[in-house]
C-alpha cells in the first residue's frame, strides 16, 4: 500500500462536501508532478485530505477507489484523475504548524514541495500523522 496527500481549499471543495457526496473524481490537477502522482496511485491506497489556504490542516482519510483515467475537465493536454472515497475524519485535525514543528516531518513533501497538490507520503509519515490525530485506520 502507498500513502498520499491531496490538497483542497475548503471554500472550493471541503471534507464535509466530499463526505456528503461519498466519492469524488479528483479532477483539475494541472501540474505535471501532481499528475504523475495521481497516475501512480493504486486502488486501496490511503490518501490524507488536507484543507489548504485558509485552514492548513489535515482533516480526513480517503481511499483510492478507481485508478488514473483521463480527466474530463481538461480542455487540452494529457491530464488524469482518480476516484476517491472518504474513509473517516481525523479525531483531531493535524495543522501545518504541528507538522512544521515536528522533526519527524523534516523531509515530508508537504513541506519540501508545498505548491504541489498531490504528493506521496512515506508509511512513517502517515503513521506519525495518525499518532498526532489520535486516529486509527
Amino acid at each position: 500500500m502507498n500513502y498520499w496527500l491531496v490538497k483542497s481549499e475548503p471554500e472550493s471543495y471541503s471534507w464535509d462536501a466530499f463526505v456528503r457526496e461519498k466519492r469524488a473524481a479528483w479532477t483539475g490537477v494541472r501540474n505535471f508532478q501532481a499528475r504523475n502522482n495521481l497516475r501512480a496511485m493504486k486502488r486501496g491506497d490511503l490518501v490524507l485530505f488536507y484543507h489548504s489556504v485558509s485552514e492548513k490542516q489535515v482533516v480526513g482519510i480517503a481511499c483510492v477507489d478507481k485508478e488514473a483515467y483521463p480527466d474530463s475537465t481538461a480542455k487540452e493536454g494529457d491530464w488524469s484523475c482518480v476516484d476517491l472515497v472518504p474513509v473517516k475524519p481525523l479525531e483531531f485535525p493535524v495543522t501545518l504548524a504541528q507538522i512544521k514543528s515536528d522533526p519527524k516531518f523534516a523531509d515530508i513533501p508537504l513541506l519540501k514541495q508545498s505548491r504541489i497538490s498531490v504528493t506521496p507520503m512515506s508509511q512513517a509519515h502517515f503513521k506519525r500523522l495518525m499518532e498526532l490525530a489520535r486516529t486509527k485506520v
